[in-house]
């Protein structure tokens, strides 16, 4: 997963500010959890954070090659290379949050700083490892030359003996280190491996290698705004009997244009957005990208408490069928 769209030029909360005060007396549009006053209680702020009503059971999807199932929203922690007792505290906070609201899969990578280790410890003091399902990722550097240690540095960076599933990431060595993926698979180090890519000039060689090597996982870009991994490379996965990772759930990077939050800055939430039981914006992009029959989880990346409950959010209720999805697609496209 690639650094987060809350750093584009209209900012997650930003947006929801502006989404609240165009929304006010309308049932919903309940988005703005940031901007909740001092004084209003805790019932309401959480409303505004999009809680999932009480009740509801968090979703769950299977994973094709043994029919586990885990929650559809999971966590990117391309943010966690942190260093402070007092950043710790805060993303130890959103674990937690995570947990109670019924989430589940951490996704974090090598790549990303500190993040592994940050979550190896987070787990650790929290003494809840069988609580979650933590993916992985290999370097996206090096030659590879003895690909063993890719596997024991990220088990040593977790603080764990087994990983749930690492993935390769951006296909980057993977011939040489596939096969000791696999080897670290048999041996019980790993549940699962597969390969992640984020750019759609990547898919025609993870498309190969998911024809060529037993994976149970490939991750992708997917999005309201870039749905072009729906063309071939979702369906080769139902195809292949292969979940699907989302990364990039909320669209695009810095770019603006491709923000799906930057688009419907200032924007009431349509009246259909009670018909998925979505009551903001996040929801309503994660609802769609885990409604496609071949995706499997979503791992939209925060920091934040109040983004963590709203996101998992999405993970309860309903979902967009084919119809509403269609809508949702022409939504999005005329704005």
């Amino acid at each position: 997963m690639r650094p987060s769209p809350f750093h584009a030029s209209l900012s997650r909360r930003e947006t929801m500010k502006l989404g609240a005060i165009a929304a006010v007396g309308m049932a919903f549009g309940a988005s703005a959890c940031a901007s909740a006053s001092d004084g209003a209680n805790e019932t309401a702020a959480n409303q505004a954070a999009g809680a999932p009503a009480s009740g509801l059971a968090p979703i769950t999807k299977a994973i094709p090659s043994t029919g586990e199932r885990i929650p559809v929203i999971g966590l990117g922690t391309n943010q966690y290379s942190v260093e402070s007792e007092e950043e710790l505290a805060q993303l130890q906070q959103v674990l937690e949050a995570m947990a109670q609201q019924g989430g589940k899969v951490i996704d974090t990578a090598r790549g990303y700083g500190r993040a592994e280790e940050v979550i190896g410890t987070l787990l650790q003091r929290m003494s809840k490892r069988s609580d979650f399902f933590i993916s992985t990722k290999t370097s996206i550097r090096g030659d590879f030359g003895d690909p063993d240690t890719e596997v024991q540095t990220a088990l040593d960076r977790l603080k764990v003996d087994m990983i749930d599933l690492l993935l390769i990431h951006n296909l980057h060595g993977t011939d040489a280190l596939m096969p000791a993926l696999i080897r670290a698979k048999e041996a019980g180090k790993l549940r699962y491996i597969g390969m992640s890519t984020s750019t759609d000039a990547q898919y025609e060689e993870q498309m190969a290698g998911m024809r060529k090597y037993p994976l149970d996982f490939i991750q992708v870009d997917y999005s309201i705004a870039n749905r072009s991994a729906a063309d071939a490379i979702i369906p080769l996965a139902q195809e292949r009997k292969m979940a699907v990772m989302v990364n990039m759930p909320f669209g695009g990077r810095r770019d603006a244009q491709t923000t799906t939050f930057g688009r419907v800055s200032g924007k009431p939430l349509p009246d259909w957005a009670k018909d998925i039981d979505a009551t903001s914006w996040a929801q309503i992009f994660l609802k769609y990208v885990v409604s496609h029959p071949g995706v499997t989880v979503a791992i939209p990346g925060t920091t934040q408490v109040r983004h963590i409950i709203d996101n998992q959010g999405a993970g309860r209720g309903r979902l967009p069928d084919a119809a509403m999805r269609a809508e949702m697609e022409r939504y999005w496209d005329s704005i």
